[in-house]
């Protein structure tokens, strides 16, 4: 075996041969194996030189997927017939002078060396033209070898090259290319984080003689979503919220999707700092924690998120495409990403039917868009959203209401339709009914307001619990008798280690057996709980997830599954006076529009859709 062994072994130290400079046509395809994997490694590089060449339109052309042609043209500055020459050197470059520069870098690509390296392993010719010369200059590259001497070429003001056969002198790299299909699906995702990277630049992509997108300058919040509806679908844009926010040298905006409108997996999540396309796991990690405690399990949410940094303050070079990024003081952006996103997704309640919220970007609130959901500024209720005690008159409705029919249900005529103008009318309307005890129907001014009441109160109760914790703890409500519980020795093990963060949200739980608990009290705000299913439902679930949480994260999960278990259960029945402090709750808590779990808690039939589902006007 081991005769085998060392025979399929090369002995490299036999042929190693004396130390030698590489000649510059095989440093340049060395390089290109850096900066050229696939077609889409040339688009990228091409289409950023005429965006930092200023470039207002940008065309693409490719063929077979690139592997035959590519061809990118622009309007930018343009190069002369010099620096069209100089352009095809290693280390060449109009956008790094100096270290300092090097340091500060505000352009897309710097190193110089996309177009030798790309020439090196393709047949080029790059044509270009300044806005002062009467007529542009041309030059052809196959190999890395310069085919002919610059000639002049009949061209508009800005730049063109054409790359043909790539990895054609290669063979080895081009058998590693996958199909036309697969190649150009990498281009049109790389075209895709370009076109939302620059708004304002027009772009055109055709693949084998189709058109495949034409995106003209979008310069307004509108056109940028109708782009974004383009690049991501009409979904994205209509479920999804508008940010702004500056603070010191930062500057946060983009579109951030509705829990509701999570993904299975996190295919449309894209962050760009100083307009660069990059992947940073530390602003990732920020905003998924933000959506922690409105997501479903397993599931991921979408966005499309632009931050602005002082280029001082971030340090682009670190991987060889530019896709990522080291901050200098990345806790300050972790903590910013974070409050930004947070407290948009908190602003998440129903849509005013009164007046919408006025944009002020500078003190950092949210405008948000058309086709979402709008912030409420009303502050967090004091007391439950289901005293059973309260008197129906405090949400008397804007319009008279007779007498109710049996057991306080009324009926299709005991309330009079309310006016879509009538401005009394709150967002989530009045209470008419309640479905199988799980269901609460309302009528507003759009139409019919259907809301899950168990989610919606799990949601009212998480809140407050949490609100209750930051300002002063939970309030413990002490048990006359204490209840005795019989779990599993590791139910018993798990109580007794997480003693103190059970004693942070309000549980008072103590192990007075190998199997045997003893709970002594419970949150404030869930008494009348069933204080042996609390706890027991509590422990299954920490059981379940894991126990890797940090200690915050930990707490808020105790305190979501304890508002799980202690909200109103389906299948309660109602008076109209509860549902409609339930409504008025919704209206005034944070990230009413989802249970702790992601789900919906509420949804609107306008009088639209109601037409349409029973064909009226057709």
């Amino acid at each position: 075996m081991n005769r085998l062994f060392l025979r399929s072994v090369p002995s490299f130290g036999a042929h190693m041969s004396r130390i030698r400079l590489l000649p510059d046509q095989l440093v340049n395809q060395i390089a290109a194996g850096e900066v050229v994997e696939r077609p889409a490694s040339v688009v990228k590089e091409l289409v950023e030189n005429s965006l930092d060449s200023g470039a207002r339109r940008v065309q693409l052309e490719l063929e077979a997927g690139g592997r035959n042609r590519i061809q990118v043209r622009d309007d930018g500055a343009g190069m002369s017939r010099d620096e069209l020459t100089m352009a095809l050197q290693r280390h060449a470059t109009s956008k790094i002078a100096s270290l300092r520069d090097l340091e500060q870098v505000a352009s897309l690509g710097f190193r110089g060396e996309a177009l030798p390296s790309i020439a090196s392993v393709s047949r080029l010719r790059l044509t270009s033209r300044e806005a002062a010369a009467e007529a542009g200059w041309s030059l052809e590259y196959d190999g890395g070898r310069a085919a002919a001497e610059a000639a002049p070429a009949a061209h508009t003001v800005g730049t063109t090259v054409d790359v043909r056969d790539l990895f054609y002198n290669t063979p080895a790299r081009r058998r590693f290319l996958r199909t036309d299909r697969t190649e150009f699906g990498h281009v049109q995702e790389l075209v895709r984080r370009l076109a939302m990277a620059r708004f304002d630049v027009a772009l055109q992509l055709r693949h084998n003689q189709r058109q495949v997108l034409d995106l003209p300058a979008a310069m307004n919040q509108q056109a940028c979503e109708q782009r974004l509806a383009q690049l991501l679908g009409n979904n994205f844009v209509e479920q999804a919220l508008y940010l702004e926010r500056s603070a010191t040298e930062l500057h946060l905006s983009g579109w951030i999707g509705l829990p509701t409108a999570s993904r299975g997996q996190p295919d449309m999540q894209y962050l760009f700092v100083n307009g660069r396309a990059v992947r940073d796991r530390s602003a990732a990690h920020a905003v998924r924690r933000a959506y922690q405690d409105v997501l479903f399990k397993d599931r991921h949410p979408t966005y499309v998120l632009y931050l602005q940094v002082d280029p001082a303050q971030v340090d682009v070079n670190v991987h060889p495409a530019k896709s990522e990024v080291r901050f200098r003081d990345g806790r300050l952006i972790y903590d910013f990403v974070f409050r930004t996103v947070s407290e948009a997704l908190a602003g998440v309640r129903p849509p005013s039917t009164v007046t919408p919220p006025a944009v002020h970007p500078d003190s950092g609130d949210v405008d948000w868009p058309r086709q979402g959901p709008q912030a409420d500024s009303a502050p967090m209720p004091r007391a439950s959203g289901l005293a059973l005690g309260e008197p129906g008159a405090r949400y008397a409705p804007a319009v008279p209401r007779r007498d109710s029919g049996p057991a306080g249900v009324p009926s299709a005529m005991d309330k009079a339709p309310a006016s879509r103008e009538d401005p009394g009318v709150p967002p989530l309307g009045y209470a008419l009914a309640q479905i199988h005890g799980v269901y609460i129907l309302a009528e507003n001014p759009s139409g019919l307001v259907l809301v899950d009441m168990h989610a919606a109160h799990e949601r009212i109760v998480y809140e407050r619990m949490k609100q209750q914790y930051a300002a002063q703890g939970v309030q413990v409500q002490s048990l006359l008798t204490p209840v005795s519980l019989a779990v599993s020795r590791e139910e018993a093990d798990l109580a007794e280690s997480e003693s103190g963060s059970f004693a942070a949200v309000g549980l008072e739980v103590d192990r007075s057996g190998p199997e045997t608990l003893l709970i002594r009290g419970l949150p404030a705000l869930l008494r009348g709980a069933d204080a042996a299913r609390l706890v027991r439902d509590v422990l299954s679930d920490i059981l379940a997830e894991g126990d890797s949480r940090r200690l915050t994260e930990r707490l808020n999960y105790i305190l979501a599954t304890m508002a799980c278990h202690g909200s109103v259960r389906a299948n309660r029945r109602l008076e109209l006076a509860e549902m409609n402090a339930l409504l008025r709750d919704m209206e005034r808590t944070p990230n009413a529009g989802q249970c702790n779990h992601g789900r919906p808690t509420w949804t609107q039939l306008d009088m639209q859709a109601l037409d349409r589902l029973f064909l009226r006007g057709q």
